[in-house]
């Protein structure tokens, strides 16, 4: 079980959400750079989420406004965790657009997606979301789909850990230059 204590901070162009950043003490206990899926509680509210990673080698955690509610947090608030890697692999929620994408593809695609394993999943759907440009998503969505339909189980040049490509990163706070 990793414990520690970080401030919760809100993201500067996004709303309904906050997170924190683990300090590197916690984030180096995981064996894992990139997206490593957890569960323990914040402030004693049990909760399961995946890390992200931010970039740097290191961690950041979002906390949804749900969560935020149950554990009667908000923004600027110093918190306690107590987390542990599960192996118990959350399902990804799957981004609208490419539902409807996939839903359209060629069975094969539907059938792979259907048989990898949900951390498969995760990564597919972060390479298509990672992207800066409406048109990269696009255009990454219909490659995830071809290669899905040629068997594909996992999507190439996928940088999990976010060091290299710099896909992955932390969001800047509210206040933060950015």
């Amino acid at each position: 079980m990793v414990t520690f204590r970080a401030q919760l901070l809100r993201p500067a162009h996004e709303q309904g959400w906050t997170f924190l950043r683990l300090p590197v003490e916690a984030s180096n206990q995981f064996k894992s750079r990139g997206m490593v899926s957890v569960e323990g509680t914040i402030k004693e509210t049990p909760f399961q989420a995946t890390l992200q990673p931010d970039g740097e080698g290191g961690h950041w955690l979002k906390v949804p406004n749900e969560l935020q509610q149950r554990a009667g947090i908000g923004s600027g608030e110093l918190i306690d965790l107590a987390i542990s890697q599960t192996t118990n692999e959350p399902e990804p929620e799957v981004p609208d657009d490419f539902a409807g994408a996939l839903a359209s593809a060629p069975q094969k695609a539907r059938d792979v997606w259907d048989d990898v394993t949900p951390a498969a999943r995760r990564d597919w759907i972060f390479w298509m979301t990672s992207g800066k440009k409406a048109e990269t998503r696009s255009l990454r969505i219909m490659k995830a789909c071809d290669m899905l339909s040629k068997g594909k189980r996992r999507p190439c040049c996928f940088d999990r850990s976010g060091m290299y490509d710099k896909s992955l990163s932390c969001p800047v706070a509210e206040g933060e230059a950015g």
